[in-house]
């Protein structure tokens, strides 16, 4: 629905403003690119922590089946023990028996030939659980080894995250109580600035402050260059009655988010194909729209920043 909005803006744009045919094709086609992109990384960071939660329930079996495995292993160990000290005390038995009566010598014979084989029986069932023991121990300790070489990897990209969130707070302290919010979750960071910092209702043209505050986030982004750089336009739930090429919140908010996309492109340091434009229109609130200090908060524009996860695909497919 979004790509036929943008694409009935930007038909009229192109009769209202005798835009080319071929800068609209090439914006339709960025536009996609960006899109599809978008989606690789949210299929990306889902597969990713489906085979993180995969890879930990495999250690938990394995650690599971180890502490059977030593268990069975110490019954046996049990067990032919026992025999075997029966099988001394046959012996001592045998040999008192030996100087009284031929047949209680043959009975015990026979007897100690049964214990022999029981015995010999036992020690190769220890044997075969003492080799299915060592390799459910080398198994683990390779899965082991998988699951930590993946969560040095996860806590190195929090750790990045991290910095970045602290080094964003530090560039746009100026603007703290006027909208503007810096978070971290789930691996990203999160930057959330109010309209009324960045534009007056029903326009899509950033002002001054707003301006600056956006070009002071995009220094921080060109030291970064391996961060995925999501923009999303965030409208609250009062119908767009404006004039001109805008026909609902969705345009409004797509028109936000490109918006600042544009002053982000001025800062040469920032990769394009790191960046993403999106409209969401009022349907992501973060407040009610019953009142309006909620509304304020849910007109705004979110900046999402992600790890590339290159490392992790590597190691996952290994």
């Amino acid at each position: 629905m979004i790509k036929n909005n943008i694409l009935t803006l930007f038909t009229l744009v192109v009769l209202a403003s005798c835009v080319s045919p071929k800068v609209y094709k090439e914006l339709e086609a960025k536009y996609a690119d960006l899109k599809s992109e978008n989606n690789k990384l949210l299929k990306n960071n889902l597969a990713f922590s489906k085979t993180k939660t995969a890879s930990d329930n495999e250690l938990k079996q394995l650690q599971a089946a180890y502490e059977e495995a030593v268990a069975q292993r110490n019954k046996y160990q049990g067990d032919y023990n026992a025999a075997k000290s029966n099988l001394e005390n046959l012996k001592n038995s045998y040999n008192a028996l030996e100087k009284n009566s031929s047949a209680s010598i043959a009975s015990n014979s026979q007897k100690n030939r049964e214990l022999l084989a029981q015995l010999e029986a036992k020690e190769q069932a220890l044997a075969a659980e003492n080799a299915r023991l060592e390799n459910l121990k080398n198994e683990l300790e390779n899965r082991s080894n998988r699951v930590a070489e993946l969560e040095q990897v996860i806590a190195s990209k929090d750790a990045a995250m991290t910095t970045l969130k602290n080094a964003i707070s530090s560039a746009l302290t100026d603007f703290e109580g006027k909208g503007l919010t810096v978070e971290q979750r789930d691996g990203k960071v999160y930057v959330s600035m109010e309209n009324k910092l960045l534009f007056n209702s029903g326009s899509w043209a950033v002002g001054s402050e707003g301006s600056r505050a956006v070009k002071q986030l995009g220094s921080v982004l060109g030291e970064n260059p391996e961060i995925a750089v999501l923009i999303e336009g965030h409208t609250d739930n009062v119908p767009y009655t404006g004039n001109g090429v805008l026909t609902s919140n969705w345009d409004l908010s797509t028109k936000r988010a490109t918006a600042i996309v544009t002053i982000l492109r001025e800062n040469n340091a920032i990769i394009p194909e790191n960046l993403t434009a999106a409209g969401r229109g009022e349907f992501a609130p973060v407040a009610s729209n019953t009142t309006k200090a909620g509304k304020a908060k849910n007109r705004r524009i979110e900046v999402i920043l992600t790890p590339k996860l290159d490392q992790l695909s590597k190691l996952l497919s290994e």
